[in-house]
């Protein structure tokens, strides 16, 4: 039996022959892999609507803050305990088992480091001017009372959420390095804790938004369809993992059910803007457009009126 010990953790040594590392499903892997590349694909949508629409507008500051906070936690929990997963790649496991036994750790520092990304293009796009609500891309009339966040709170957000990861990284590592193995499981525990309950109240204060705004804003909707789902599959493929417990995938059950209340919400505001859209297309004023028309004409006049210049035939009379 092959045992990786990690000369500089007190926890208790990795089986590295066990069947989930030396013989992985391939249905499993399969699926796991295509979550990984679902995690990068779903977040492009949201990372693409902000930088199109040049403004943050519409996205929480606190929804921003519980959700690095929720996956730096969940980040610290996957890696304290998959470690001896990643020993086992330097002793005992092939490139492939490797990759396969390492794919839970690489989808959750995929997660975070796409949700930082929104956090950054929040701050880059920050609306610094007048707002872009409302606009016949994105919002109704209805949104014009909303008070947009200053550009403090979106300091101090980011300044909080960069805190957290120095310091949860900071005692983890310590305490991986130090403390007893008793003491290690209680802090992962105490981790995946924490980020669950981030995750249960990071939709709230986005869900309070967007109800207040009666629309879309940045928020991508693509995004939260593909994430939804994707969200409970990600968790049975966690809980099926060597190394993880309930402390690792039950955020994402709880995340996906509060995101799926926050898609149903957009959905809900955008066809109700495109319907009074169509309304105010179809009843237009037509002395608005009689108007137009009269202008128009008026201008035509004006550039066809003769002077001493004008020809005597025009040129469609001279072909005859």
């Amino acid at each position: 039996m092959a045992l990786s010990v990690s000369p500089l953790s007190q926890m208790p040594a990795t089986d590295c022959n066990t069947p989930l590392l030396t013989d992985p499903s391939y249905s499993n892997f399969t699926v796991s892999v295509l979550l990984f590349l679902g995690i990068l694909i779903s977040y492009l949508p949201q990372h693409h609507r902000i930088i199109t629409r040049q403004t943050s507008e519409g996205i929480s500051p606190l929804f921003l803050l519980l959700g690095v906070t929720s996956g730096t936690c969940a980040l610290a929990n996957i890696w304290m305990l998959g470690w001896g997963v990643v020993e086992c790649c330097a002793t005992d496991l092939g490139p492939f088992q490797c990759f396969a036994g390492m794919l839970g750790i690489l989808q959750v520092t995929a997660q975070w480091s796409c949700f930082m990304i929104i956090l950054l293009l929040f701050l880059i796009y920050f609306p610094l001017a007048t707002p872009v609500l409302p606009t016949s891309d994105n919002l109704s009339t209805s949104s014009h009372h909303h008070k947009d966040p200053s550009p403090t709170t979106a300091l101090t957000i980011s300044l909080l959420s960069f805190i957290h990861l120095v310091v949860t990284l900071a005692v983890s590592v310590y305490l991986y390095r130090t403390a007893s193995q008793s003491v290690v499981v209680k802090w992962t525990a105490f981790l995946g804790v924490q980020s669950t309950i981030l995750a249960s109240i990071q939709y709230i204060p986005q869900i309070f938004t967007t109800y207040k705004l009666k629309a879309v804003g940045s928020l991508s909707i693509p995004m939260m369809c593909l994430q939804t789902p994707g969200s409970f599959i990600w968790a049975i493929s966690l809980a099926t993992r060597e190394g993880t417990d309930w402390s690792s995938w039950l955020v994402y059950c709880v995340t996906g059910t509060l995101q799926g209340s926050l898609l149903v919400m957009a959905i809900t505001f955008e066809r109700r803007r495109k319907m009074e859209e169509r309304d105010a297309a179809l009843f237009a004023d037509p002395e608005e457009e009689e108007d137009t028309f009269v202008h128009e004409a008026e201008v035509s006049g004006r550039r066809q009126h003769p002077h001493e210049r004008t020809r005597l035939l025009a040129d469609e009379d001279r072909d005859f």
